[in-house]
Parts: structure tokens; C-alpha cells; sequence
């Protein structure tokens, strides 16, 4: 197996089993019970769990970001791009295995030993507060809003990952239309 196929067949099952288990309940062994790929070869690929924790990490944000931008872009107007966000986030709340955002529960779990964690949290949390502003910016409105809207978004996704509730999105969304009113007639 080549180098490409371990990697993608060892980040697809990371992906599966530290969403569905949480990181450190995880062992090496389970990734490679669970890709396929023999324990030598993850080694080879992965030479310690940080380092695929990261990769995951990275993967996911990738993944994360371009679906959701997939479906905001689908809207033609502006202001509804930013509700559409919301829009977006009550449908992956109700996918099956929602558990919650992938980077909040790995910096819950390691962030305070970890500094790839930490790392990687913060980059998928600007990068995300970085599209909402450009939302914000493309419709006219100030970019610190972004603040905002994070705020709602992240707490729409800590409260439907406890609950296991899709509403929060829709509470978020009501929210973020009278934000979004509010900035107009600033």
C-alpha cells in the first residue's frame, strides 16, 4: 500500500472513531484495526498520535469549511448568505453521529497539554470568523459583526452537541437577523 492510501485509509478511520469516541479514549491499534493499515505502515505515516490528531484536524477543517461554504454560496443575496450559515449548521446538527464541533471537543480533551490542538482550534475558529466577516463586509455591513455571529454560531454548536438538538441553529439564526437588522440602522 502506498504512502497516499495508508495516509487517506488512517484519516478516514481517526476521523470516524475521535468524532464518534473522543481522542484520548482512541488507541493507535483502534486506527489500525479500523483502517486496514498495518501497525508498522501507520508508524511509518503517523510517527506518533499528535501528529495524526493534527492531520485529522486539518483534514476535517478542510471538509468542514468547503461544505459549508457550498451551501452558503448558493444564496444570491448577501444578508441571507449569513443566515444561511445557520440555515447550514441546523442540517449538520441533525446528521447522524452529530457530536458537537470537532475542534471544541479536541480542545476540551487536549487543549490544555497540547499545543497542536490548541493550534488547530484556533485556526478553524478565525478562519471561521473570518468568513462571517467577509459575509458581513459582502453585504454591507461592519466586519465586526463577525464577533457576533461566532458567538452564536459556537454556542448553537456547543448547545445542539449536548443536547442533541438541531433548534439551536434556528435560535442562532433568529438572533443573527436582528443583529443583521440592528447593523443596517447603525
Amino acid at each position: 500500500m502506498d504512502r497516499e492510501t495508508a495516509q487517506a485509509k488512517l484519516l478516514d478511520a481517526a476521523e470516524e472513531l475521535f468524532y464518534a469516541r473522543g481522542i484520548q479514549t482512541v488507541g493507535m491499534d483502534d486506527i489500525r484495526g479500523a483502517s486496514g493499515v498495518s501497525l508498522k505502515r501507520l508508524y511509518q505515516v503517523f510517527p506518533a498520535k499528535e501528529q495524526l490528531v493534527e492531520a485529522y484536524l486539518e483534514r476535517r477543517d478542510t471538509r468542514w469549511r468547503a461544505r459549508l461554504a457550498e451551501h452558503v454560496e448558493t444564496h444570491d443575496d448577501p444578508e441571507r448568505r449569513i443566515l444561511a450559515v445557520f440555515d447550514w449548521l441546523e442540517r449538520w446538527f441533525g446528521e447522524p453521529g452529530f457530536r458537537g464541533c470537532a475542534w471544541i471537543n479536541s480542545y476540551g480533551e487536549l487543549g490544555a497539554v497540547s499545543e497542536s490542538v490548541r493550534r488547530q482550534a484556533r485556526r478553524h475558529k478565525t478562519a471561521f470568523r473570518d468568513y462571517l466577516g467577509g459575509l458581513a463586509e459582502a453585504a454591507g455591513l461592519p466586519g465586526e459583526l463577525a464577533d457576533e455571529l461566532l458567538l452564536l454560531a459556537e454556542g448553537a454548536m456547543v448547545t445542539a452537541g449536548i443536547f442533541g438538538r438541531t433548534d439551536p441553529a434556528g435560535h442562532g439564526r433568529t438572533a443573527a437577523a436582528a443583529l443583521v437588522a440592528a447593523a443596517k440602522h447603525n
